[in-house]
């Protein structure tokens, strides 16, 4: 598939729209991006701007399990950065690996500086759990399983602290604004006085993952990859966008919204079980239910073939009930609602699309190829997850990186004189337009969530991925213009551009590996020890390459 994209989704002229100046502009407000705005100097001013209207609303507010970091005495190093190695199948960064996992219990001791309580034994010291592909208990969590929620009422309680920051809610920024190869800022609009320019020294993305490309996924409304998509229409490099974890116990209940069923509850000893009460998973691997995530999925995807099923289920009737509710409170009430206790009834169970391993490409501070713009979060691509996330280490990630990004553009932004910055520059889009208003948006949505989990769900091949993006062209022809006028033509837009590349890279991927499943190539293949990238030119037309890895 010839992948093209326009430079801007929509047609404009910043002299014709209201200016606001920012020394830091991060877009997007989960973990990451709060932590970056702590980061900075309090004598710069920086804003945050979201699509949401709350500004809790985001995949960190929805983590469950933890974060995990090496909090035990009997830990190591070394044991982390080696479960980390092996869950990511030879495609992690081991630089960024070592330096994520030293930095960890610094930014978990700071959290809890600001004000973050964290679950403790009796004698003061922290909970902490297992979950798949840990040698060791090493994920910290707070009020049983909220801890993303814990996490997040911290950071934004400070922020909103904080004199020079500045929350935007309701504001959806369309693209990133781009001045001699330089992003001076960002084009958006917040839904009631229209469209606006915000300038800045220097941004932030924090936007997320893609969930909300797949019709099974635990993420927010908000995860279209809408970062990833204006961050290639402005020229940054993406890379491993195949590599898509998806989380194998999603609750599974008609006519209900997908709810998290967090990996700790199989780490606190829950079993998997297919229709008949069968316990499987000991038959596909020797770690039974704390194998890595990509095992898990596939096993469960296998399973229900086997058995006819729609469905596998998680038990813990084995289990001290009493233990289970006040470990698992969430988990508890959310089930509740559809009569299951889940200390003695089965829970319902299957695979959904849960976190990006792949996103913008970045170095070890969170710089992305354009001057002046960084990506952290689930939204860039680090190279600490390689092609398949260890359990928790994407809170770990979220603080580390919305540190040093938010420090790094701090002292980039001090560089910049205000009189180089307060100043409008002659930036205008006349994107063609071929808009069909009579287009039902929300179904052609729909239908790409539908097409994404068919064709490029837990297990792929060449025949499903090459009719997937033949259908995505096919739409690509008729929505992807610059007419659409609102959030919903926008996200189907940048759903459709990150989606070709999730399928494109998938089909290039002649192996399997991490959240990659080729079923016409089953093993891993050492030539494929490398990453694959895109990157838009000029005219709109995206590069694909290669980059190999890094020993």
């Amino acid at each position: 598939m010839n992948i093209t994209v326009p430079r801007y989704l929509t047609s404009f002229n910043v002299r014709d729209l209201p200016q606001r100046f920012t020394d830091i502009l991060i877009i997007g407000s989960g973990l990451a991006g709060v932590r970056a705005a702590l980061a900075a100097s309090q004598t710069q001013s920086v804003t945050i701007l979201t699509k949401s209207a709350d500004v809790f609303f985001s995949n960190s507010d929805r983590a469950q399990g933890g974060i995990a970091s090496v909090l035990d005495p009997t830990d190591q190093f070394e044991k982390h950065i080696h479960d980390t190695l092996i869950a990511g199948a030879e495609l992690c960064d081991k630089e960024t690996v070592s330096r994520v996992v030293s930095e960890g219990p610094k930014c978990i001791a700071e959290m809890i500086g600001m004000g973050t309580h964290f679950d403790l034994h009796a004698d003061g010291t922290l909970e902490l759990g297992r979950e798949g592909g840990h040698g060791m208990n090493r994920v910290a969590h707070a009020k049983g399983d909220a801890t993303g929620h814990e996490l997040i009422r911290t950071v934004v309680a400070k922020a909103k602290a904080s004199k020079n920051i500045q929350i935007h809610t309701n504001s959806y920024v369309i693209d990133l604004l781009t001045f001699e190869g330089q992003c001076v800022g960002a084009l958006a609009d917040d839904g009631k006085c229209g469209r606006m320019v915000y300038w800045a020294k220097q941004t932030i993305i924090a936007t997320g993952g893609i969930g909300q490309l797949y019709r099974e996924t635990t993420n927010s409304p908000i995860a279209t990859g809408d970062g990833m998509a204006m961050a290639l229409r402005a020229g940054a490099c993406l890379k491993d966008m195949e590599f898509v974890q998806f989380h194998p116990t999603v609750l599974y209940v008609a006519g209900s919204s997908r709810s998290l069923i967090t990996e700790a509850i199989r780490g606190d000893g829950a079993y998997l079980v297919d229709k008949n009460g069968f316990r499987f998973m000991p038959e596909y691997d020797e770690r039974a239910e704390l194998a890595p995530r990509d095992i898990v999925s596939r096993s469960i995807e296998r399973q229900m073939q086997k058995t006819g099923s729609g469905t596998v289920f998680l038990t813990l009737a084995h289990l001290d009930p009493d233990k289970i509710r006040h470990r698992f409170p969430g988990i508890a009430q959310i089930c509740a609602q559809f009569g299951i206790d889940i200390t003695k009834d089965r829970i319902p169970v299957r695979p959904g699309a849960h976190y990006m391993m792949g996103g913008i490409a970045v170095d070890m501070e969170g710089r992305t190829n354009i001057p002046n713009l960084w990506a952290i979060g689930e939204v860039s691509c680090t190279g600490l997850h390689g092609a398949n996330r260890l359990a928790s280490n994407s809170l770990l990630e979220a603080l580390v990186y919305g540190v040093s990004a938010g420090q790094g553009a701090s002292s980039a932004a001090s560089r910049i004189p205000d009189d180089q910055f307060l100043r409008v520059l002659p930036i205008k889009s006349e994107t063609q337009t071929t808009y069909n208003p009579l287009l039902h948006l929300e179904d052609i949505t729909n239908s790409l969530k539908s097409l994404m989990w068919r064709h490029a769900g837990v297990t792929r091949n060449q025949n499903l991925l090459s009719e997937g993006l033949d259908t995505l062209e096919q739409w690509q022809r008729y929505t992807f213009n610059g007419g659409q006028t609102d959030s919903v033509g926008w996200d189907l837009q940048n759903m459709l551009t990150v989606s070709s590349l999730v399928m494109t890279a998938a089909l290039l991927r002649e192996e399997t590996r991490g959240g990659h499943t080729r079923t016409e190539f089953p093993e891993r293949r050492p030539e494929w020890r490398k990453h694959i990238t895109f990157q838009a030119t000029s005219n709109g037309a995206i590069d694909i390459g290669t980059e190999e890895m890094k020993d």
